[in-house]
């Protein structure tokens, strides 16, 4: 079971709120990480915090965590409101997947028309000036597009899920500007977040309802990056699953706070993701996931914050080359230095640790273990034009050829 640190009492005689830790003792977690799941558990209204392995440091509150609350504060999930995790199937066969081929054709995914976008946003019940040129981005920071195949079965379930012999691809991308503008105009307000928001005032309500919006947008999101991905590879993609980690549920017993924690319930299918050189996980939410206000770990979670890793990691050029490159012959697009550095897989804990703790606490079943074929980050204009060069000069000589 977990280790509950309820019972502590902090400094004006304020009882904190039970605080479960879903990690083991032999998990990787900051201390600043901990201080901070005990600073939300002394919140106001505050009724109990549940902590997953990839905890780690963040700005207004540890990532990693689901704190149910009788008042709602915005600031624990952010900016990037819905962000979340898209599992697809690709049409794209296993014994006909080029690496290279398809990291040329996905360097130019975010070019490619996406269409009615207003008619997108109202099929969706959102408005159609709702940031439509922002649909069908990734954005920056640990967000990514990656293809994936499977690189082992972990239990005799997954065989209705995946199959060795097909393609994958992960998304993990959020609301890009709609959540960050909503964030903005909340810290702008007059009433100050550190006490929260009552229930049942009007300011609550209204947030509710604009970050349900939200996370509705980032999911469209994720479905258009994987179409213009799947368009690029020349493909069909099917959804498997889409798990939000950054939103605010409302309940009987309170809100629930997902702060990168997936939201989950009983038999929910949710992918966790590794990093560009490691394996990702599918997994399967059990019952006793319950118990952890049904969430669970949406990642590895970061070990290095991004500053750290200037010190680690891609020093000289070879380095960085080597950073493009996995263990399975995967490649990784990303025309940004600094973002290849602070994105190395060494930035982030062991996914299988992570997954095996949650397996530990009865939380979910592992599915399926995925291995990073191509990841996509993002590709800087100059690179765009250089690739469409190329591909202009070649079509030249094959002309003159013919």
């Amino acid at each position: 079971m977990g280790t509950h640190l309820g019972d502590t009492v902090p400094e004006g005689g304020t009882r904190n709120a039970t605080v479960t830790h879903y990690f083991t003792a032999g998990s990787w977690i900051e201390g600043a990480a901990i201080h901070q799941l005990r600073e939300v558990s002394a919140l106001a209204g505050m009724i109990s915090v549940a902590g997953f392995p990839d905890l780690h440091p963040g700005k207004y509150g540890p990532v990693g965590m689901v704190a149910l609350c009788e008042r709602l504060y915005p600031q624990l999930i952010g900016n990037d409101i819905g962000c979340g995790m898209s599992f697809f199937e690709l049409s794209l066969p296993l014994r006909k997947f080029k690496v290279e081929k398809a990291a040329e054709q996905l360097r130019g995914m975010e070019q490619i028309d996406p269409g009615d976008l207003a008619g997108r946003l109202a099929g969706h019940d959102l408005s159609p000036d709702m940031c439509p040129h922002s649909l069908g981005t990734i954005g920056g920071g640990n967000h990514f597009c990656e293809i994936q195949a499977v690189d082992d079965m972990l239990s005799e379930d997954a065989g209705g899920l995946v199959d060795r012999q097909k393609l994958y691809l992960l998304v993990h991308s959020g609301s890009r500007s709609v959540g960050a503008d909503l964030f903005g105009q909340t810290l702008d307000a007059a009433t100050p977040l550190r006490d929260g928001m009552a229930a049942d005032s009007l300011a609550t309500r209204q947030w509710l309802a604009r970050s349900a919006d939200c996370v509705w947008w980032a999911s469209l999101n994720r479905q258009m990056v994987a179409e213009r991905a799947a368009q690029a590879l020349r493909a069909d993609v099917t959804l498997v699953a889409d798990v939000p980690h950054n939103l605010v549920r409302s309940t009987s017993a309170g809100f629930l706070h997902y702060k990168g924690a997936a939201a989950i319930g009983e038999g929910t299918v949710a992918p966790i993701a590794g990093s560009r050189a490691t394996r990702s996980y599918l997994v399967r939410a059990l019952a006793g996931a319950e118990a952890s206000h049904w969430g669970i770990s949406h990642g590895a979670g970061r070990k290095y914050d991004r500053k750290a890793m200037h010190g680690r990691a891609g020093a000289h050029r070879s380095e960085r080359d080597a950073l493009r490159l996995n263990g399975w012959g995967g490649v990784a697009i990303c025309d940004d230095r600094d973002l290849l550095i602070e994105e190395a897989a060494s930035a982030y804990k062991d996914a299988a640790k992570v997954v095996g703790d949650l397996q530990a606490f009865g939380l979910v079943e592992p599915l399926a273990a995925m291995k990073p074929l191509v990841t996509y980050k993002n590709v800087q204009r100059q690179a765009i034009d250089r690739d469409k060069a190329k591909r202009e000069r070649m079509t030249m000589r094959r002309m003159r050829r013919g």
